[in-house]
């Protein structure tokens, strides 16, 4: 587990640090927009650094109006967005390797690159 997932923070510390009152926080998961991990008994909330991060995102985009189904949604676009460049990354390295290998497998030459 690394430092930005560990959750460390009880509610009313992640609510200060966020600038929000500890009810706002409960409001934003109960909405699904954060999702706190809980104690063993599962009484209390642990909030990590990417969950200060998230709600600090949240009330950037309640700040300019936006409600919390808007929110809740460019939140999960955002998601997908980081996914999908992951795989474009992923795909990219795997055809620049598919490339190396052809190139060398048939001793091919690249052509020169004009400027």
């Amino acid at each position: 587990m690394d430092f930005e997932t560990q959750a460390v923070y009880v509610i009313s510390v992640a609510a200060e640090l966020a600038g929000m009152h500890p009810q706002t926080l409960r409001i934003y998961e109960r909405r699904g927009l954060v999702q706190p991990a809980r104690t063993a008994g599962g009484k209390q909330r642990r909030y990590s650094n990417a969950d200060i991060a998230q709600l600090l995102r949240i009330a950037q985009l309640a700040e300019i109006g936006m409600n919390l189904e808007g929110i809740r949604q460019v939140m999960a676009l955002e998601i997908e967005v980081a996914a999908l460049k992951k795989e474009v990354k992923t795909l990219q390295h795997q055809l620049a390797q598919s490339t190396a290998d052809t190139s060398t497998r048939f001793g091919l030459v690249p052509l020169r690159q004009s400027v």
